[in-house]
């Protein structure tokens, strides 16, 4: 039986404010609060609640024959938990539906399994923990940050226990093979992995609304005509995309959530396509093969590769420069450290200092809040700066540690010394007395040479 697999990430970075030059040691706080709340509020009215109360009223006419996925990241949850608790709310009455799950991700949103195991495991161990306990769901299904995926991250996935990740179909990892098929990983093959269907994801999530697009208008009808003219052999169509499509990339006046409710019926009356999440997809299908992927993969730009991240000079020297101060904040017991230093690590801070052009650059200047690229790493890098400083301050430095500790040792033995030693002076004999002693002794044994028997 074909399935279609309906996954959405949700997604909110804490943006940081304009932070200058001459901030750095005085004003340790980094956030644009007006941005953040204004942003989540508005998204929240255009997106998060129409969007959800339309897959709810489907559920409840579907039941079970209507499932969707979401990954929300750690920083989006600590959004709506401050600025809009009702979105939670609504994310929690999904999940009581039983009919839909709930993905796993690095809390901040980070590019941790690029550098750093620990920080990796600790961040997805820490978002499994916060779904658990918001929607009551262990997740079993993995959805790293971007999609990005290595033939060693999905093994790394493994070990930590997911049974399945997520990621991109992307052409050069797939050659002339489909997407629509389950694959496992290529070091360790229990991992099974699941391809987005990039042509008909990005169908709706970016061309939707193009009157330019030879397909406009998409309709809810020609795209289950669409799916009816895959392969009868394939066994899933995995549509991915941002939650923000619906209401905010797409606007409301486009028709995006008229074509959302009319996509069930029109798949149920006109296809045999069922809807189904990626735990059943994975438990219902076995891999037909590995796929391979020995460089990072992702499913940003055309290259769909880190390149949108770390593809530069800019994001490169920020993002090393990042994780050489882990260890100092490992050492920090201070909970706005802690905080902060998961807020630095979202992936979007170094989108913001891509220098792509063409195409791509386009969209990197659509989700961009600063003038250029250099204005985003300036702005950043006078915060790290400032983040680099309290960390010193509380945690001194061990060369300047270790010395204070040994002046002191020699300062509290130095003053015991004077405490016990007596007051003596001994004199050393001087160079003349010795050498009138020697003369006499020298003397004395040549007379006792010399004397008769």
């Amino acid at each position: 039986m074909k399935t279609i697999c309906l996954y959405f990430q949700v997604h909110q970075p804490f943006r940081f404010r304009r932070y200058r030059f001459f901030d750095i040691g005085h004003d340790h706080y980094y956030y644009d609060d007006y941005s953040n709340e204004s942003i989540m509020h508005k998204v929240a009215q255009k997106c998060y609640l129409p969007a959800n109360n339309i897959l709810y009223n489907l559920i409840k006419e579907y039941g079970s024959r209507f499932k969707v996925s979401f990954s929300i990241s750690g920083t989006a949850i600590d959004q709506f938990r401050l600025y809009a608790p009702e979105v939670l709310e609504s994310f929690t009455k999904l999940a009581k539906t039983g009919y839909v799950e709930f993905l796993a991700e690095t809390y901040a949103h980070s590019l941790s399994s690029l550098i750093n195991r620990e920080e990796f495991e600790a961040q997805v161990t820490k978002h499994r923990e916060t779904v658990k306990e918001i929607f009551g769901l262990t997740p079993t299904v993995f959805r790293n940050t971007e999609l990005i995926y290595s033939d060693e991250i999905g093994a790394m996935i493994a070990e930590i226990g997911f049974k399945t990740m997520v990621t991109e179909g992307a052409k050069h990892i797939l050659g002339w093979k489909s997407p629509n098929y389950v694959y496992c990983n290529a070091i360790n093959p229990r991992l099974k992995v699941l391809l987005r269907n990039f042509k008909l994801s990005d169908d709706i999530s970016f061309r939707f609304s193009n009157k330019s697009w030879n397909e406009y208008p998409l309709t809810a009808d020609k795209y289950v005509a669409w799916l009816n003219a895959l392969d009868k052999k394939e066994q899933t169509v995995n549509i991915f995309m941002d939650y923000e499509t619906f209401g905010e990339h797409q606007d409301q006046n486009t028709g995006i959530f008229e074509f959302l409710k009319a996509l069930p019926r029109a798949v149920f009356s006109k296809s045999s396509y069922h809807f189904a999440t990626p735990s059943e997809v994975t438990d219902r299908h076995q891999p037909i093969a590995a796929i391979s992927a020995a460089y990072p993969i992702s499913w940003a730009d055309e290259e769909r590769d880190i390149s949108a991240w770390l593809g530069n000079e800019l994001q490169q020297a920020a993002f090393n420069k990042l994780y050489s101060l882990r260890p100092l904040v490992l050492k920090s017991n201070e909970p706005q450290i802690r905080e902060d230093w998961k807020n630095l690590q979202t992936a979007d801070h170094f989108y913001y200092m891509s220098t792509k052009v063409l195409s791509d650059g386009e969209v990197h200047k659509y989700f961009n809040p600063y003038d250029s690229p250099y204005d985003a790493f300036i702005n950043y890098m006078n915060i790290l700066s400032d983040f680099e400083i309290r960390l010193k301050q509380e945690i001194p430095s061990e060369p300047a540690h270790l010395q204070k500790l040994q002046e002191e040792k020699e300062k509290i033995v130095g003053d015991f010394s004077k405490e016990i030693t007596p007051d003596i002076s001994f004199k050393t004999p001087s160079k003349t007395l010795k050498t009138k002693t020697m003369k006499k002794e020298a003397t004395k044994a040549k007379k006792e040479q010399v004397a008769p028997a």
